[in-house]
């Protein structure tokens, strides 16, 4: 079961940063976004430190809302956020034709959510990429309690340089995390290089739509409003991601924006005009007793100084989420399956060039 107290959200704000030195680190965080004066350069040039800093403050307030994976859903109607959360990683996992036995990567696993529930549903083991110690200490923990500990395991490290060997997994997966790439063509050369040939890597992105005018200032307050609250050097295109995809050496077997055809709009759960008992905390009364909730935490110093401005911005993400799908110029779940082809891509050109 995942955290669900009060006390143990104010005890996990911060991750592995100090107490004392949060403040500091909300800060430094905010500092490197465009409401603040940021550079998109200066938060790709130091995305490590950008995004490491990001998942300290914020998982235990994620963990707190959503529950152990956190990502959007294409969803039903009459079915629950939890219920087309599951459903979602269950696609992914039809869609790679996962088998029993088979080795498998998360690329950016957060504490693991995912993980497990696709681990369960296809019989495999999977690894789960991070580079936030908290989380992965986090997902370990709840490795152990799934009892899925002995399959599934995490590995430090950045996905722009994985530690693994050539042709290693049978599969890769990433869900809403390649986002946090500086470069997608570098991360997805990352991907290809670790995966078996003739095998796949499917991806949920968050994206840019065509929809989106880079000249119109609302749609980039929007933007910027994502960056901020949600640790992301920038948003690229859909069309940026396959062509990232194709130069990386994949074969694309198809891509879809799901939330076009979403029968219930992805980002309701966060729209302050809709109220739902079972995911409550993320409605707009659900956050305000959690913004009070935190206040309080903080003022009496069992979350430490900075914790409500952790709150703030993740709101303020929130209001840009919201903002971009009613626009339809965000999409968080662009989606693609793409095969590595059986023979390597310098093969391909060499027999062309012969």
């Amino acid at each position: 079961m995942s955290k669900a107290g009060a006390l143990d959200l104010a005890s996990g704000v911060g991750g592995k940063i100090e107490k004392k030195e949060v403040l500091s680190a909300v800060d430094t965080y905010e500092k490197y976004h465009v409401s603040y004066g940021g550079e998109e350069a200066e938060r790709k040039a130091n995305y490590t430190d950008m995004v490491n800093k990001y998942y300290d403050l914020v998982t235990s307030f994620y963990e707190y809302g959503w529950g152990e994976s956190f990502h959007f859903a294409h969803r039903w109607k009459g079915e629950s956020l939890r219920e087309s959360i599951k459903r979602h990683e269950h696609f992914l996992a039809l869609n790679l034709g996962l088998k029993p036995g088979q080795k498998v990567l998360d690329v950016g696993c957060g504490i693991g959510g995912p993980l497990r529930e696709i681990a369960r549903f296809s019989s495999t083991s999977v690894t789960g990429l991070n580079n936030n110690e908290y989380q992965i200490t986090r997902g370990k923990e709840l490795n152990r309690i799934a009892g899925v500990d002995k399959t599934c395991n995490f590995v430090k490290a950045d996905f722009m340089k994985m530690p693994f060997s050539d042709n290693t997994f049978d599969a890769v997966y990433a869900v809403e995390a390649t986002c946090h790439a500086p470069d997608a063509l570098g991360c997805y050369k990352e991907i290809y290089r670790v995966l078996k040939p003739g095998q796949c890597f499917a991806a949920y992105e968050w994206c840019m739509t065509d929809s989106f005018d880079p000249s119109n200032q609302e749609h980039q307050k929007i933007k910027a409003a994502i960056e901020l609250g949600d640790g992301l050097p920038d948003i690229r295109l859909t069309r940026q991601c396959l062509e990232a995809l194709k130069l990386a050496g994949f074969e694309v077997i198809w891509e879809k924006d799901l939330a076009e055809d979403s029968p219930v709009p992805w980002y309701l759960p966060l729209d302050k005009s809709h109220f739902s008992l079972t995911s409550f905390r993320l409605t707009a009364l659900g956050r305000f007793f959690t913004r009070n909730m935190v206040k309080t935490l903080e003022y009496v110093g069992l979350a430490p100084a900075g914790s409500l401005r952790v709150q703030m911005f993740l709101e303020e993400a929130a209001e840009g989420l919201v903002g971009g799908g009613k626009k339809e110029i965000f999409t968080p779940m662009y989606f693609f399956l793409a095969r590595k082809p059986l023979s390597g891509t310098q093969d391909s050109i060499a027999a062309e060039a012969s």
